[in-house]
């Protein structure tokens, strides 16, 4: 029998190529090592200090194993060594030279292979994987801690019927300290919630994180629309219950900026590119004026005090007073504070349990490697977002084309940048473990492939999903 088609015969309707087997599970082991960086808190109440040690050195050595022969059968030049983000490679290199002056050897050692193997993973991600795996990635590992908080909540609320203890160890008789609980079991009675990363502030940061990701390739027209505005949801309750006010200010920064970026990538002359620029700047001083001014009265109706929960006289106080002992090299490296050490044990104390960071990565970087590395750690962090900023608002061009349409995808690495400088200025996250993943993950990639959809990985993806979408 004959057979019609609309299609014309020099045509005909092919399929989207199909991922290797291979590169699924690659991609599934990056999506693991992810959920493991992000969702580290949670691998320590659950296998503990040591147990979490040897799951990062086990992926540490698996990631060697697989991306070594990768690198060694391929040109020397396809990894592309002079794009290595080259202010964070100096600053992990000092930080390692610092055992020679530390006054916490030990712990300048320890965290130092923490941080270096960070590192690994993350030129190992930007090496074999694109831009548009990259999010996708991204988008997974956040959607396993999503959902796994949401369970663990559930379970701890409707089984447990009370708070649970890290190691899942019995609660012991007595009063206990609501700060040493894994997951308290507040789902259903307003209280703040932490999810399976124990900590409400981290779980709101990557509740934020999650809805930057899930909105950007709901842009892209990504497959599970529908899908992913039901994560977006779970990701926006998250970040609600969790009532992080660095979180809140977090997210205001982010839309501020995405507003000014898309208003740029409207614009046509570099004479409008100029106005919104003294615009938004001017209003920026402003703004941030007015916020130290009124600090007081905004902090109390987010619940916090004057005082920043007791940041400036409990804990950054203390941290100047070291400042002030080794100024120029610092006094050596711990990102985090090990509390073991004699060193830190008990040396800031907060509900009972001692402090591992100063909750300013500035001051905190300033501690350890003193003003040679926060000069290195303000280069490495300015240099992403100058170059997120214009990887955001400048419009893809390689050749004599220059009104290509603007990717989604390319707003993800300032609105990134953007959340962890804010958070910066209260926490000290976005110098260790995923904050670090994310600064090395990101300079290296705009480095690298300053272009979404050049390279071949990305052609095949585009392909792909321009072939789903044929009717």
């Amino acid at each position: 029998m004959a057979q019609y088609t609309k299609h014309p015969v020099s045509a005909p309707p092919r399929a989207p190529e199909r991922e290797s087997t291979g590169h699924l599970l690659l991609r599934g082991y990056i999506i693991l090592v992810l959920f493991a960086t992000f969702a580290h808190s949670a691998v320590y109440n659950l296998v503990g200090e040591i147990g979490a040690g040897i799951v990062l050195a086990a992926f540490v050595v698996v990631t060697l194993a697989i991306g070594i022969p990768m690198v060694s059968r391929r040109r020397p030049q396809a990894f592309a060594w002079r794009r290595l983000p080259w202010a964070a490679t100096a600053y992990t290199v000092l930080a390692l030279g610092s055992v020679a002056w530390s006054q916490w050897r030990g712990a300048t050692l320890l965290t130092w292979a923490l941080l270096a193997g960070v590192t690994v993973n993350a030129l190992f991600i930007v090496h074999v994987l694109s831009w548009s795996e990259i999010v996708r990635a991204l988008a997974s590992a956040f959607k396993w801690i999503l959902g796994l908080s949401l369970a663990i909540e559930l379970w701890v609320a409707l089984v447990v019927h009370g708070p649970i203890l890290p190691n899942f160890f019995v609660r012991p008789d007595g009063e206990v300290n609501a700060h040493w609980y894994w997951v308290r079991g507040n789902l259903f009675d307003g209280e703040r919630i932490q999810g399976i990363v124990g900590n409400s502030n981290l779980l709101a940061i990557i509740s934020l994180f999650a809805l930057i990701t899930f909105g950007v390739r709901f842009a892209a027209r990504a497959r599970w629309r529908t899908t992913l505005a039901l994560w977006s949801l779970l990701a926006a309750y998250f970040l609600v219950r969790a009532g992080s006010a660095t979180a809140y200010a977090c997210a205001a920064a982010a839309i501020v900026v995405l507003v000014v970026a898309l208003l740029m990538r409207r614009t046509t002359t570099p004479g409008a590119r100029t106005r919104l620029y003294v615009i938004f700047i001017g209003g920026a001083v402003v703004l941030a004026g007015a916020v130290w001014l009124l600090r007081g009265p905004l902090l109390s109706v987010l619940g916090r005090s004057a005082d920043l929960t007791g940041r400036s006289d409990k804990i950054w106080e203390k941290v100047l007073e070291r400042v002030a002992q080794h100024p120029l090299f610092g006094n050596g490296f711990s990102s985090p504070w090990v509390p073991f050490d004699p060193a830190f044990d008990r040396w800031i104390v907060d509900h009972g349990i001692t402090v591992f960071h100063a909750h300013n990565m500035w001051l905190d970087v300033l501690m350890q490697l003193g003003v040679v590395g926060l000069v290195l750690m303000a280069l490495a962090y300015l240099s992403l977002l100058w170059r997120s900023w214009f990887f955001a608002v400048d419009r893809p061009r390689w050749d004599l084309t220059s009104d290509r349409e603007y990717s989604p995808l390319t707003l993800l690495p300032n609105l990134f940048t953007v959340v962890l400088l804010v958070q910066g200025l209260t926490e000290s996250t976005p110098i260790m473990l995923w904050g670090w993943m994310l600064l090395v993950m990101l300079s290296f990639k705009i480095k690298s492939v300053p272009l979404v959809g050049v390279g071949e990985r990305d052609r095949v993806i585009e392909r792909g999903e321009r072939a789903r979408r044929v009717p």
